[in-house]
């Protein structure tokens, strides 16, 4: 496998596309319920190979990633050739930017002294979506890169 698995949630809300998937390789309802019970194994290796099959697909159209903690964020543009960065440092012990509190302090802040930034740029390794992944693994979430265009704008 060369992701992880899908959780349990997640595959009952891609139940159809997992239908869809065992349509495509002949294997019907009947046949599926027969595999579970007799050969787990091999339900354990299709709901893999669907797995990944399904982070492949979401991983080629993620373009921004935001991995966010108490006192820093790591904002990701990632573009065909390389993956870019913009790091936010607070220099300030009291303030976390997971809150609603501390994230407005830095809303208010984010141009003094108590707040440093860094971008940076990567190639990607051969694996560009497993780069992706990695950055997943580490907490990084999803998004739609507004964080990431409106320090870009300022940066600039």
């Amino acid at each position: 496998m060369k992701y992880t698995r899908l959780t349990k949630q997640q595959l009952e809300e891609l139940q159809q596309e997992f239908i869809n998937f065992l349509s495509t390789q002949s294997i019907t309802g009947d046949e599926w319920t027969k595999i579970k019970a007799d050969t787990p194994e091999v339900a354990e290796e299709e709901i893999d190979v669907f797995s990944d099959l399904i982070w492949e697909g979401v991983l080629t159209k993620v373009k921004f990633l935001e991995n966010i903690s108490a006192q820093q964020m790591h904002l990701f543009h990632l573009t065909d050739k390389e993956m870019k960065l913009i790091s936010v440092k607070v220099m300030n012990p009291d303030i976390d930017l997971q809150t609603e509190v501390g994230f407005g302090w830095f809303k208010k802040n984010f141009q003094g002294d108590f707040v440093e930034y860094l971008t940076a740029s990567k190639a990607y390794t051969e694996d560009k979506n497993l780069d992706k992944f990695n950055l997943i693994k580490q907490g990084a979430s999803i998004t739609k890169g507004a964080l990431f265009n409106w320090f870009d704008d300022i940066i600039k």
